[in-house]
C-alpha cells in the first residue's frame, strides 16, 4: 500500500508538472535536423531471421517479429537479439546471438506459454528490457536490479490465433539475460485496471521501459477497436505502475501515415532532446515513424515517415516496415536498426544500416543503397 501511495504521488506530481499542451513544441526545421541522422539509409538485401528460420525442437515457429538486439556486461563481442515467433496458436520469445550484427545462430526459446488460464498463456513478447543506458550509440547492456535481470513485457490469455484480445504487460526476470521466468502474478497494465481510459480500452500491446532520473517510464501501445496509440505509465518499482493522466502521449493523425496506427514505440536519447522510432499504418501500409521530445512527455511527430513500407529493392517490406531495434557498433561507426518486413518472403526480420556494407552473399558484394 505504501508503494502504491508514493506512485500515485509520483504520478500527481508529473501531471501538475507537465500539463497536456507543450511548453516547448517542435517546429519543423528542428524536426528536420535531428531526423535527418536517421534518414536514407542502407538496406541489408536479404532477411537476418528468414521467416522460416528453422529453431531446432521448435520448428512449427515461423513468421518472426518483434526483434530487440542487447549485449551482457562482459561479453562485449557479442550480441543477442530476441524476437518472437508464431506457432498458429501464440506467440513465444528466442533468442539469437551474432558477432557480426548480420548472421544470427544458435536460436532457442527464451521465454514460452505460460500456464494455461494465467493472463500469459497465449504466449509472452519480452524485448522492454532494464539497460545501462538509453542513448543511441550507447551499447545495449542489460542492467541488473537486486541481483536480476528485468524486462516488461507483452502477453494475451488465449491460444488459437494470432494476438487474440485482451492484452495485457507484466514483468520476467532472468539470472542469465537469456532464459526469462514471470516476476509476478498479476498483470502491470489491463484493460480491467481503474485508471484504464477508452483509448485503450480493448487491448493493452508491446511495452518499452526508460529509466531516467530514478524514475521508470513504459511507452506502450493499447487499442480501442481499431485504432492504436501510445500511452505512458509511471514507475519507482518496475512492479507497480499509474498510467500518465493525459495519455495518449502520441496519436494517431487523419490523413497522415499513421492515421490508424502510432504503435511500437522505441525511446532513446538523442543529446539534448529524446527520439522516439515508432511504426505508424496509414496510407496502405504500415511505415518506420519518427516523433521527439524534450521531457519524455510531451511528444512531437514528423509527418514523414523514416522509411516508408515497399523502399526496400527486393520487396522485403512491400506491405509492412515496422517494429524496430536500434544498435550502435562502434567497431565500424554503423548504426544498424532491425524491423520487422512483410512483403514477398513473408513476415521477417530486415536491417537498415547508417552506412554501406560490404556484404558477401551468394558469390557477389552488395552495397545496397536506400531508395527514397
Amino acid at each position: 500500500m505504501l508503494k502504491k501511495s508514493i506512485l500515485a504521488l509520483l504520478v500527481c506530481c508529473f501531471a501538475t508538472a507537465y500539463s497536456q499542451e507543450s511548453p516547448d513544441k517542435i517546429d519543423s526545421a528542428t524536426m528536420d535536423k535531428w531526423s535527418k541522422p536517421y534518414r536514407n539509409w542502407h538496406y541489408y538485401p536479404d532477411p537476418v531471421i528468414p521467416s522460416d528460420y528453422k529453431i531446432p525442437g521448435m520448428e512449427d515457429f515461423k513468421d518472426f517479429d518483434v526483434s530487440i538486439v542487447y549485449q551482457l556486461e562482459g561479453k562485449q563481442d557479442v550480441w543477442y537479439m530476441s524476437f518472437i515467433g508464431f506457432n498458429g496458436q501464440g506467440y513465444n520469445s528466442f533468442v539469437a546471438e551474432s558477432k557480426d550484427l548480420i548472421h544470427w545462430t544458435n536460436p532457442r526459446l527464451a521465454m514460452g506459454f505460460g500456464a494455461e488460464g494465467e493472463f500469459d498463456y497465449g504466449g509472452c513478447v519480452i524485448g522492454a528490457y532494464l539497460y545501462d543506458n538509453w542513448d543511441a550509440k550507447a551499447p545495449r547492456v542489460l542492467k541488473k536490479k537486486d541481483g536480476k535481470y528485468w524486462t516488461l513485457y507483452g502477453c494475451y490469455p488465449q491460444q488459437g490465433g494470432y494476438e487474440m484480445r485482451p492484452g495485457y504487460e507484466s514483468v520476467a526476470v532472468s539470472d542469465n539475460g537469456l532464459t526469462w521466468k514471470r516476476e509476478v502474478s498479476d498483470p502491470i497494465l489491463s484493460v480491467y485496471q481503474s485508471d484504464i481510459k477508452p483509448w485503450e480500452k480493448d487491448c493493452i500491446y508491446q511495452p518499452w521501459l526508460v529509466e531516467h532520473e530514478g524514475t521508470y517510464y513504459n511507452f506502450y501501445n493499447a487499442a480501442n477497436e481499431g485504432v492504436e496509440q501510445i500511452g505512458l505509465a509511471l514507475s519507482n518499482d518496475l512492479v507497480h505502475w499509474t498510467r500518465y493522466p493525459y495519455n495518449p502521449v502520441l496519436a494517431t493523425r487523419a490523413g497522415q501515415y499513421d492515421s490508424n496506427f502510432a504503435s511500437d514505440p522505441k525511446v532513446y536519447k538523442d543529446g539534448d532532446h529524446w527520439t522516439m522510432i515508432y511504426f505508424g499504418v496509414g496510407k496502405g501500409g504500415a511505415s518506420i515513424m519518427v516523433a521527439f521530445s524534450r521531457d519524455l512527455i510531451h511528444w512531437t511527430a514528423d509527418p514523414e515517415p523514416l522509411y516508408k513500407f515497399g523502399g526496400h529493392p527486393t520487396g522485403l517490406d512491400a506491405q509492412y516496415a515496422h517494429k524496430i531495434s536500434l544498435v550502435y557498433n562502434p567497431a565500424n561507426n554503423t548504426s544498424y536498426i532491425y524491423y520487422c518486413a512483410v512483403g514477398n518472403k513473408g513476415r521477417c526480420i530486415g536491417l537498415l544500416t547508417s552506412k554501406k556494407l560490404n556484404v558477401i552473399n551468394t558469390k557477389k558484394v552488395f552495397f545496397v543503397k536506400n531508395i527514397p
